[in-house]
């Protein structure tokens, strides 16, 4: 190992500060992996939810990444494990345990705040979906680019919060939303320049931190109510038993070969290149 791989893994998977009074801010740092979700740092991040969510100084989280990236999604270069309390790894269980876990944070009392910046793509687009709520930069990139090859997400959050046309465009091509496209369909609520989305999330959430955290709660239980009256938790767990089918599709299959005979930023490139984007689009 070389010392700066060596310096690079030394280094804390994930942030945590107070920018200001009631609000604490998890800022995922491995920007080497454009802050791709690996064990570890999933594991970091839900310890973390779990202490702000029973912290009586807490009213609020956000949610970013490392040198304007927010997730480009799970680590494929490493083998991930189940971050939910109690997961079987039996056939599907990873989309399964990724849905578990993002009803965890909503079933949190704490206000769960995403800021998007850069590349939120894949697992990355389902951790911000997770959120309560989702500010973007200017110059966000939010898609879901494994449709094209591997199987359906994970959480499929797309017709829920892009509506029935544009969510199945999405779904069908696997192309990015820019910032002011996912707030104009839904996906997220306010769109800012890159320069000030740190001062304008903590802006906001220092407005949302000044309402008593019991009436935070419960409002926010209000919402999500409102949502599973719709269905939305069934409709996330049957898409994710979907997710299991798509791996054993002869396509998926040959795909996923590829990983392990060309590497995964050879296979992902042969992914990307017909439609010139992602990897192939100036991504690296």
């Amino acid at each position: 190992m070389t010392t700066q791989a060596r310096l690079v893994s030394s280094e804390p998977v994930l942030l945590v500060d107070r920018p200001a009074d009631g609000v604490v801010r998890l800022t995922l740092n491995r920007s080497h992996k454009r802050n791709a979700l690996n064990n570890e740092l999933r594991g970091e991040l839900f310890g973390r939810l779990r202490e702000a969510d029973a912290d009586p100084e807490c009213s609020v989280v956000i949610i970013r990444g490392s040198n304007g990236v927010f997730s480009a999604g799970y680590d494929l270069s490493e083998r991930n494990h189940p971050v939910e309390r109690a997961a079987a790894t039996t056939d599907g269980w990873w989309a399964r345990h990724v849905v578990n876990n993002w009803f965890e944070m909503w079933d949190m009392s704490i206000p769960i705040i995403a800021q998007v910046e850069g590349w939120c793509l894949a697992g990355g687009s389902e951790l911000a979906a997770a959120c309560d709520l989702v500010y973007v930069a200017d110059d966000a990139q939010i898609g879901y680019p494994p449709v094209r090859s591997m199987s359906t997400p994970d959480m499929v959050w797309q017709p829920w919060l892009l509506g029935m046309r544009r969510g199945m465009e999405a779904m069908l091509t696997g192309s990015a939303l820019t910032g002011e496209e996912a707030v104009a369909l839904g996906y997220a609520n306010r769109c800012f320049p890159a320069a000030d989305i740190d001062d304008e999330v903590v802006r906001i959430a220092t407005q949302i931190a000044t309402v008593p955290a019991d009436l935070l709660a419960i409002n926010k239980r209000a919402c999500h109510r409102a949502m599973e009256a719709a269905g939305i938790r069934d409709g996330l767990r049957a898409t994710a038993e979907l997710n299991a089918l798509g791996f054993h599709q002869r396509s998926s299959r040959e795909y996923m070969r590829g990983f392990r005979e060309k590497g995964v930023r050879a296979n992902l490139s042969e992914r990307d290149r017909a439609f010139g984007d992602y990897r192939e689009g100036g991504a690296d």
